[in-house]
């Protein structure tokens, strides 16, 4: 380490102020082995005007002018005068970060950093100067109004660096703004311990002997601040015995790797015992900070057998004997901490889990159990509250997965659920943050309105409007929707989970008081909140690719009505569309309430009208072509089909064509523009058999496709109503077999519609809503009789 030497530093100093000539051949700093040494060390809060390492050894060398200006400096007059103090106690050399560490070199200052606790554990005085105390004895009392800004209490006990300054040294000697003793750390413990949380012994004797465990020692540092980021995971090194590269600019993450680096000399579970209420967590298992160990400052480790007790009972007696070496490591791999741990899930639930870990928050409590949430075979942190509704609403039917009952029902009381087993499973926790981008939701629930919904809020209440975009700090949005028919509401969630975005709805037919509207939503926002994951794997399970419309249908309670929910991902905006609509359904068939997708072409535009997408959705009997310079494939035409004909296939997969729609254009004297698009591709193009493997060459190529305008999703709409489930002709390619031959090959894309899929009977709902009113009036009068 580089010291100053005391005495040389003190004699440049009367030559200044003599008037008198420096010698520049006298070295004021110089390397000495920590160990061999004895000095003195000083503890400051840094101010703007320090005295760095050049100016330290350039002193000498500058003129006159720049000389003054230095020594006018509060930061000058700091070393000075604990060079000034060390020599009144008999110490040769002193250590100040400000000038002692060249932090022009990266690598001697992350030598400094690394070694920083040695330096201060091994000096024989610490003198910890409190720049903001004036007084001639310590604060022992909290005094918000002399220190404002600091907790109560002056600034040094404030900042990140000095937790370590107070504990390394045992002899720590605390001097006022004047630079006057007003006493030293051992019989200042007891106060010491108020303010800074840390225990008597530990101020007393230091970290040997009985040390505590990770989460008790990062509690310390949780309401302390550091100027940079990284310095919060910097600072804490040594207290937890662990080193590792400094890298500025990676913000958070140099906690994250502080705490990997534990994990590698430690097998303390109590690092996993942090506690956070904060919205933007991602789901990474490791803190983001010191301030998420503010509950651990009484935590303690347990026994293993006294750990044992609390789960005994659920592990088999032949694998107790196992259980020790299991829960002893807890190894770092690419895809996660892999780690034995007794779970327990959470009733009604197949992702939520809660985690018991051999620690305790006092020395007379259970275990610390924390939530886990599964996705994709790995295990995060849970991000969100786990939450119960309050009584009075607890009249929610979740219609995504459960038939509402006819009106007349009484469902009888379901049996008391017993507790779910713990059980000892192995499995990886997610130290990676998920992938996470903001998302778009663009809502037309223009069909809903238009038949009788009144979209009545939306929480958080400042998102308006059709365009919703979540971000990290609003990860969920809900809006309610009531029906006027019925008086039940629909509330609509729209949230990202993991960087993978979902809708779900549930109806709720509580009677809302008005002054207790405010109260609802906010329950409704917590309760869809809580099964985030549980929602977003409903959607993603039938999602896949990027060519998708997803579909959900669910009927809407005491009436027959269907709401039918629509979303496609727009990827190259990450925008989400949704469509809602309402539909009468005469029908008393069961409908899933399942989540359905369908490959369509055309969802990568976020202009497109979903109107015009076209299904992909061809029959393998006539094969697979793939055709050069052309991104959709193919199917060998059947005889005789021409550009726009539609029908279905027979059970021996046939198509059989019932018209087309040129025809049926004539016929019904439409107003429609669906010109042929017509291309000519190169004559040396060819196409790729998928079925045989082969490349077949095609001659004077020519396609022939309708075109995805305005006047063709017209004349789709005008015909779903009879042509539901119909396939159509969208595009041909004719060819020959040889150069000069006249015989004619055709190629075809036969597809489904979406509009021809989609029951578009929508509009009709207003139309029945006269005869589901006199239902729902007649159902309720039932009930009340």
């Amino acid at each position: 380490m580089r010291l100053i030497n005391v005495q040389a530093f003190l004699d440049r100093e009367d030559s200044f102020r003599d008037g008198k000539r420096v010698d520049r051949r006298i070295k004021v700093l110089e390397s000495r082995d920590d160990e061999a040494t004895e000095y003195a060390i000083l503890s400051h809060r840094w101010i703007a005007e320090e005295l760095d390492y050049n100016e330290m050894v350039e002193f000498a060398k500058m003129d006159e002018e720049e000389k003054d200006e230095i020594c006018q400096r509060d930061g000058y007059r700091k070393i000075l005068q604990s060079c000034e103090q060390a020599q009144k106690d008999g110490y040769k050399w002193l250590w100040v970060d400000t000038c002692c560490i060249n932090k022009e070199s990266s690598a001697e200052l992350s030598e400094a950093i690394n070694s920083m606790y040695r330096w201060y554990e091994n000096a024989k005085v610490c003198y910890a100067y409190l720049h903001d105390v004036p007084g001639s004895s310590f604060p022992t009392a909290y005094d918000k109004e002399s220190y404002p800004d600091f907790n109560g209490w002056p600034e040094w006990f404030s900042r990140g660096w000095t937790l370590q300054e107070l504990i390394a040294p045992s002899n720590v000697q605390f001097l006022n703004k004047h630079w006057k003793n007003i006493g030293d750390k051992r019989t200042l413990a007891p106060t010491l311990a108020d303010i800074t949380g840390i225990p008597k012994h530990i101020l007393a004797h230091g970290l040997c002997g009985n040390r505590p465990c990770v989460a008790q020692i990062m509690s310390w540092a949780a309401y302390r601040t550091t100027t940079r980021v990284e310095d919060r995971a910097y600072s804490l090194m040594g207290l937890l015995e662990v080193n590792m590269p400094l890298l500025y600019g990676e913000g958070k993450k140099a906690f994250h790797r502080l705490q990997l680096e534990i994990i590698r000399v430690s097998n303390d579970q109590s690092i996993f015992a942090w506690m956070s209420y904060d919205d933007k967590r991602t789901g990474n298992i490791l803190a983001d900070g010191p301030s998420f160990f503010w509950s651990c400052g009484a935590m303690v480790l347990m026994g293993h057998d006294e750990f044992i007790r609390y789960f005994k009972k659920d592990i088999p007696e032949e694998e107790l004997d196992s259980v020790e070496d299991r829960l002893g490591t807890f190894p770092i791999t690419n895809r996660g901490i892999h780690i034995w741990l007794p779970l327990q899930p959470d009733r009604g639930s197949r992702s939520h889990f809660k985690a018991r870990l051999p620690c305790r928050r006092h020395p007379c409590g259970p275990p610390v159990t924390i939530d886990l949430v599964l996705s994709e075979s790995n295990y995060y942190r849970d991000p969100t509250p786990r939450f119960t509704s309050p009584s009075s609403f607890t009249s929610t039917v979740d219609t995504t997965s459960v038939r509402s009952p006819p009106p007349s029902a009484h469902p009888p009381a379901p049996p008391p659920l017993s507790e779910p087993l713990w059980q000892l499973c192995q499995v990886y926790l997610r130290y990676q943050d998920p992938s996470r981008c903001n998302t778009t939701f663009k809502i037309d629930d223009s069909a809903l309105i238009a038949n009788g919904f009144t979209c009545c809020a939306a929480y958080p209440n400042n998102f308006t409007g059709d365009m919703l975009t979540l971000t990290s700090t609003h990860p969920l949005i809900v809006k309610v929707y009531s029906d006027n028919l019925t008086n039940t509401y629909l509330i609509l969630g729209l949230g990202q989970s993991f960087g993978k975005e979902w809708i779900h709805i549930v109806s709720d037919e509580s009677n809302i008081p008005q002054t207790s509207w405010g109260a609802f939503i906010d329950i409704k926002y917590l309760e869809m909140k809580a099964r985030m994951l549980a929602h977003a794997r409903h959607v993603n399970k039938a999602r896949s690719g990027v060519k998708q419309v997803c579909i959900m249908q669910t009927r809407l309670p005491r009436t027959t009505r269907i709401l039918q929910i629509s979303t496609v991902m727009w990827k190259t905006s990450r925008t989400c569309g949704v469509k809602l609509e309402a539909f009468h359904d005469p029908g008393f068939g069961d409908v899933s309430g399942e989540w359905t997708a369908f490959n369509v072409n055309g969802t990568d535009d976020p202009g497109c009208d979903w109107r015009g997408l076209m299904m992909l959705d061809w029959q393998s009997k006539y094969g697979s072509y793939a055709i050069y310079g052309m991104d959709c494939n193919l199917s060998a035409a059947p005889n005789g089909i021409k550009l726009g004909d539609y029908g279905r296939f027979t059970d021996s997969n046939e198509f059989y064509c019932e018209g087309n729609l040129f025809a049926d254009l004539k016929l019904l004297s439409l107003i429609a523009d669906i010109t042929p698009r017509q291309y000519k591709l190169g004559n040396r193009t060819r196409a790729w058999d998928q079925t045989n493997r082969r490349y077949l060459s095609l001659y004077n190529p020519l396609m022939l496709s309708l075109p995805i305008n305005t006047g063709l999703k017209s004349l789709l709409i005008s015909l779903s109503t009879r042509l539901n489930h119909r396939y159509l002709v969208t595009m041909v390619v004719q060819c020959s077999e040889s150069p000069d031959s006249s015989m004619v090959t055709y190629f075809c894309d036969i597809v489904k519609p979406f509009v021809w899929y989609r029951n578009e009977s929508a509009g009709s709902a207003s139309e029945e809503r006269s005869g589901d009113k006199l239902r729902a009036e007649t159902s309720v009068q039932s009930d009340e009789g």
